[in-house]
């Protein structure tokens, strides 16, 4: 989830742990230990692209991790709050369910984390998109509210635990969400006579409203969109895998451990005699267009000491145009 998703859950996990001993401390030093893992994403500063797609949300973010760094990072806040009625297990146990509670969380996305790391499994549940406003706003609203309410009074842990419940019922609401969505495009693939052999499904960016489904078919792809509001049959574009394109690349140990990051689901496009490497899971920034772009494309680049592969920056343009177009789709077709 973003950044400010994970500072409120953060500081909100610090109150209930330790909130009656040291007030807003708690949240405080909860919020930047909810912060915390996703400094893995500096990797990409000090090692190349692939590397750094598999560092992130790995180690960090690993029950590993909680276990090890905790009660490294409770004693160095105990070191700095020595006045503190709390002492060094109680700090420890505040960023334990921080770190915790942060990868957790982000296994409810579509990138998922690799929760039981070294073990390569990446959790991802795909039932919530990166950035919800339904989750984070409520959540924050009765943070604030508890931050302003008297330290250790009844009124102050009811809104830090209605925060809590209600961001957590909303998780296991679009977790029913998916699994009706997931039904209404299964149906349609059967009505549309489709011989697929996976299907896919996530919600769209900022909702839980809007659905879109990645279809595996012999030599293509399917995309479709659903809006909980639509009366009209779903509709699915097709997209050739095109990966014959690779050729001899298929061989690349890069492009092998690009692969197994996409799970399988990538398309090879080309355009002006180059090779661009789509990661299928994060979709289309517009499934309208008759040409779209991926929102995660890398650019293959062979040369004499192996292949490079940079990754495409999104359009600010295109990206503006989802977002004019997406509320109109959320209310269906």
């Amino acid at each position: 989830m973003d950044s400010l998703t994970q500072i409120v859950l953060g500081a909100a996990v610090g109150e209930a742990v330790l909130g009656r001993k040291v007030g807003n401390k708690a949240m405080l030093y909860g919020a930047i230990a909810g912060t915390i893992p996703d400094l893995d994403t500096f990797a990409r500063l000090f090692t190349d692209t692939v590397t750094a797609i598999e560092i992130h949300r790995g180690f960090t973010h690993s029950i590993v991790f909680s276990i090890l760094f905790a009660p490294v990072f409770g004693w160095l806040i105990s070191k700095l709050e020595k006045r503190s009625v709390a002492g060094w297990k109680d700090w420890s146990w505040l960023i334990f369910w921080a770190f915790f509670t942060h990868p957790i969380l982000d296994s409810f996305t579509t990138w998922g984390t690799q929760l039981f790391w070294p073990f390569d499994l990446r959790i991802a549940f795909k039932n919530i998109f990166v950035i919800d406003p339904l989750y984070t706003l409520p959540f924050l609203v009765f943070l604030i509210l508890a931050m302003r309410s008297k330290r250790g009074s009844e009124r102050r842990r009811k809104f830090n635990n209605l925060g809590l419940i209600i961001s957590s019922s909303y998780l296991v609401i679009t977790l029913i969400l998916k699994g009706v969505t997931y039904y209404q495009f299964k149906n349609a693939l059967e009505e549309q006579g489709y011989d697929y052999s996976q299907i896919e499904t996530k919600p769209a960016p900022f909702n839980t409203i809007l659905w879109t489904a990645n279809v595996a078919l012999e030599d293509a792809y399917l995309i479709g969109d659903y809006s909980l509001f639509d009366s009209k049959p779903i509709e699915f574009k097709r997209y050739p895998k095109n990966h014959e394109l690779l050729d001899e690349l298929r061989n690349g140990d890069k492009i092998n451990r690009l692969i197994d990051i996409s799970n399988g689901w990538f398309i090879i496009s080309e355009e002006k005699g180059m090779l661009y490497f789509n990661d299928l899971r994060f979709g289309v920034l517009d499934i309208s267009a008759e040409n779209p772009n991926f929102v995660f494309s890398y650019k293959l680049l062979p040369t004499k000491d192996g292949l490079i592969l940079e990754e495409v920056e999104r359009n600010p343009e295109e990206a503006k145009k989802l977002l004019m177009g997406l509320g109109s789709r959320v209310l269906g077709n």
